[in-house]
């Protein structure tokens, strides 16, 4: 099946502002996203969906296609689905673009977990490092049932205990690789609006319970660093450094 990989880039970021343009050991963190990427489905399947003057002009001059989406986008997934409407695929394939350290592999597993299941939403997920905390409000855990069909997603350490000695041992994370049909992205759309619980975790995969989707889930390599503020940076710089050392 045909698949092309849209990263959405959103200058006007609220919690930070410019953030797919942030230098990452000199490189604007999109142009890392942009050539994992193309990694796995080659840099013509490549796109980044973008409100911004500025986004489009650095990847197009580093030879990548952009999507020029409106301003008014509710979430990423949302801009995935006005940008799917300009380009013809069978599966749209969601990387988010403030993880510079996601393994084109993953992307791969993702896209044949896909083929393999078109009537499902494919997400990615990892467990958490020991050196992370699991109450971080920046980080989505996710509980999934044994065959790794996603319960739910929360901000809050989940799952949760009663008794100590329930406890888990440890937590799974989301890994923000996505896998789409054509026809998911519009009624994600359609629906029109946040639905109430992804409103109140602001984690836009949550839309998809209000529309009866089931959600399958992908055990991507552990490792992968989001940027969510400008505190995060000097971090994911480490971790580039120790996994790229000149």
């Amino acid at each position: 099946m045909r698949a092309c990989i849209i990263i959405p880039a959103r200058y006007a970021s609220t919690r930070y502002p410019g953030k797919p343009l942030v230098q990452l050991l000199g490189k604007p963190m999109i142009l890392w996203v942009a050539e994992l990427a193309a990694k796995c489905v080659g840099q013509t399947h490549v796109y980044i969906a973008t409100e911004d003057d500025r986004i489009a002009a650095v990847v197009d001059a580093a030879g990548f296609n952009f999507l020029m989406t409106s301003p008014s986008a509710a979430t990423g997934t949302d801009r995935l689905a006005e940008a799917a409407l300009m380009i013809d695929y069978d599966l749209y394939i969601n990387v988010q673009g403030d993880e510079p350290l996601i393994h084109p592999e993953d992307i791969a597993k993702v896209i044949v977990k896909k083929e393999e299941n078109l009537n499902c939403i494919i997400n990615g997920y990892c467990w958490m490092a020991a050196d992370e905390d699991p109450d971080s409000r920046d980080i989505p855990k996710v509980v999934s049932s044994e065959d790794d069909t996603l319960l739910y997603m929360s901000r809050a350490a989940i799952p949760s205990f009663k008794d100590q000695s329930c406890a888990p041992e440890r937590y799974k994370k989301q890994v923000c690789i996505y896998a789409f049909t054509k026809a998911e992205l519009q009624a994600y759309a359609g629906f029109g609006r946040k639905g109430s619980v992804e409103h109140h975790e602001d984690i836009e995969i949550l839309r998809f319970f209000e529309l009866g989707s089931k959600i399958l889930l992908v055990e991507t390599q552990p490792g992968s660093l989001a940027v969510d503020t400008p505190g995060d940076v000097a971090k994911v710089e480490r971790a580039l450094k120790d996994r790229h050392p000149s």
